[in-house]
């Protein structure tokens, strides 16, 4: 990634939660759009109580306020792609469908978080529906992990390659979203593997699995990932690919941070901070 040759710094809006430990979340997501060399902008949906350890409260922004944030944001910047994290309610997904329809930025990378590393439920029961129905069908990709296929589909966990592919298949047709990258962090295996698919190709990135309990926010920075390497490279395979191995790297240095007790975050920073 070689930032001083661009002729232009695209912008990325990451529309996410706060987790005020900084590891997930809008902090997380503003962190590694940055650390990509793309500018970030953020809406917050919700407030947390959250750390290493799990999720004490959580606070949703009313919906009326974030239609006002993505107003003063999308009439002001131009925005090149949008990752779309933590959404807590119904009302809060609704507004944010209505403003990429109007907005139409050209990618829109939506990751359905639904549950914190720590197990805490995220997004309501109530809203799955409209997330599936009103959000998912903007996507340029999606990025479930395993728990959230399964959760989306109403069906059992995958627990083999072929079970993954199976309902990355079936989101697509489900959901309407282009692309699907599903992450295979949950199985087992020395390798990390994840297959983007679409209706017509499917591409496989694989990863050493590293061995350190500082995962907490992966989820969140290999979507804003994503999202920051569309933009800049206006290709679906090839920002995947470029995300997975920043992402990648941001859990091998995690161990070099020190940040809390618990699930400590990855190292966003690796390419940069000595």
């Amino acid at each position: 990634m070689d930032v001083c040759t661009q002729e232009r710094i695209p912008n990325v809006l990451t529309i996410a939660g706060i987790d005020p430990s900084g590891g997930a979340g809008l902090i997380a997501d503003v962190k590694a759009i940055s650390a990509l060399g793309v500018y970030a902008a953020g809406v917050p949906t919700a407030l947390t109580a959250q750390n290493t350890l799990g999720v004490q409260g959580v606070l949703p922004i009313p919906a009326a306020f974030v239609k006002e944030e993505l107003d003063s944001v999308f009439s002001d910047l131009t925005i090149d792609a949008v990752k779309v994290g933590m959404l807590n309610d119904g009302e809060v997904i609704a507004v944010v469908a209505a403003a990429l329809r109007r907005y139409a930025p050209k990618w829109i990378v939506v990751d359905p978080v639904m549950v914190a590393k720590s197990g805490d439920r995220l997004l309501r029961r109530d809203a799955l529906e409209a997330l599936k129905h009103e959000l998912l069908p903007l996507a340029s990709v999606m990025t479930p992990n395993l728990p959230e296929a399964a959760d989306l589909l109403g069906q059992a966990e995958a627990s083999t390659f072929e079970e993954m592919t199976v309902q990355g298949e079936a989101l697509l047709k489900t959901t309407g979203a282009d692309w699907v990258l599903m992450k295979g962090g949950h199985l087992k295996g020395q390798e990390s593997d994840d297959c983007l698919m679409s209706l017509t190709e499917r591409h496989w990135f694989s990863a050493p699995r590293i061995a350190t309990e500082n995962t907490h926010g992966t989820g969140c920075t290999f979507s804003s990932a994503i999202a920051a390497e569309l933009a800049r490279l206006n290709d679906v395979p090839k920002a995947a690919a470029a995300a997975k191995d920043y992402v990648a790297g941001a859990i091998a240095h995690a161990d070099e941070l020190e940040v809390g007790a618990g699930h400590g975050p990855t190292h966003h920073f690796w390419q940069l901070w000595c």
